[in-house]
């Protein structure tokens, strides 16, 4: 063999060798999470969650400050889960989506709230979108210094200068929230962000079901959506426009009444509770609007989400209110399946219906609901 071809072989050899090395120290079923923890001393631990499927968080792991840095390596899965890191001796957790590429970890001792993990689609949208709203929190709470000031200076005119300003604030940060979804339809956070919008009123379901349609298959299928999509019909059933759903719960007096029986030529439901200091503040305006136009076919029936242990404050409220139309309950508080059906999670809730049992209005209080039901009888 000549010189030339035995250094060729040599060199084949040596390379195949060396490719073998790498591949062998590469483990392409694993990933990794890089950390800088700047400021941090050696021995701090950082705490790994994983939410499960019942959406509460385990630790999967405890990662060590060492010179500033950690690290940790993980198996790749198909799996969708939301994680987050905890840092043992702060509050608060830094949120990160396991994408099956290494991602890059920065935590920041004197910001929780600013630290980032970076490296992958959704994570880098993540971290764009937490960016953002700690502009709008920045802002939010400068103008709510200079609203202070401008009161106790009784500057009406900065106050209300304020005031306009931080409604088109809260608009420019709703469309910015709707937009990102909208962007970002291959990222769990997309539908958890969506959920919270959806909750908040901040989106009505219409445009919720839109989004969802655009959802990646992948994305679409994860528990996260599937929860999202169950809430989206349920609130649906309770919708404006949509058939009441029957109930039937035990009055006061034992007795069973359901929706049905209770309804009149327009009818209140009202979800209150005797607990419920706004629900009780209201109630003087509903008495008013009940006696001035019950005789013409207005008739309540209120849904009370007090528990067993609250009932004799139950009864006590509806007759020191003077709540002199029908009252139903579980005495199960939020767990009211009544509330459960009608999606309500926030009180004093109203509906209101039309003899049919239509739902044709919702939520509507003190002069709002007078005006709306003098239009109907008048």
């Amino acid at each position: 063999m000549s010189q030339t071809k035995s250094f060729t072989m040599r060199r084949i050899f040596a390379l195949i060798i060396t490719l073998s090395i790498i591949s062998c120290n590469t483990d392409s079923n694993t990933f990794k999470i890089i950390g800088n923890a700047p400021g941090f001393d050696d021995g701090t631990e950082l705490l790994v969650y994983q939410v499960n499927d019942i959406n509460q968080p385990q630790v999967i792991d405890t990662l060590i400050v060492n010179g500033g840095k950690f690290e940790g390596t993980y198996p790749k899965s198909d799996i969708l889960t939301i994680n987050y890191l905890n840092v043992a001796s702060m509050s608060g957790n830094v949120l990160y989506f396991p994408e099956n590429v290494d991602l890059n970890a920065t935590i920041y001792k004197d910001s929780i709230y600013a630290s980032k993990i970076t490296g992958s689609s959704q994570n880098d949208a993540y971290t764009t979108f937490s960016g953002k709203m700690l502009e709008y929190n920045d802002i939010k709470q400068k103008n709510s210094q200079e609203f202070r000031k401008a009161k106790l200076e009784q500057d009406g005119i900065l106050v209300q200068e304020l005031q306009n300003a931080n409604r088109a604030l809260a608009d420019e940060e709703a469309n910015y929230k709707k937009q990102f979804v909208s962007d970002n339809s291959n990222s769990l956070f997309s539908v958890m962000l969506l959920t919270e919008m959806v909750n908040r009123k901040e989106i009505n379901t219409v445009e919720a079901k839109e989004i969802i349609k655009s959802l990646s298959p992948k994305i679409a299928a994860s528990t996260t959506a599937k929860t999202l999509t169950s809430l989206i019909k349920s609130m649906k059933k309770a919708d404006v426009g949509s058939v009441a759903p029957d109930f039937a719960a035990q009055t006061p007096t034992g007795e069973t009444l359901s929706l049905k029986e209770a309804m009149g030529e327009y009818t209140i439901i009202d979800f209150w509770a005797s607990w419920c200091k706004p629900c009780r503040v209201e109630n003087p305006n509903v008495v008013r609007v009940y006696n001035k136009y019950h005789d013409k076919g207005l008739n309540i029936i209120s849904v009370s989400l007090d528990k067993e242990s609250q009932k004799d404050r139950w009864l006590k409220a509806i007759e020191k209110d003077q709540l002199t139309w029908s009252h139903v309950s579980n005495l199960k508080g939020w767990k009211d399946p009544i509330a459960v059906q009608y999606n309500v999670r926030g009180i004093p809730a109203t509906f209101l219906l039309d003899k049919e049992g239509n739902i044709i209005a919702k939520n509507l209080r003190g002069q709002a609901l007078e005006n709306k039901i003098a239009s109907l009888f008048n």
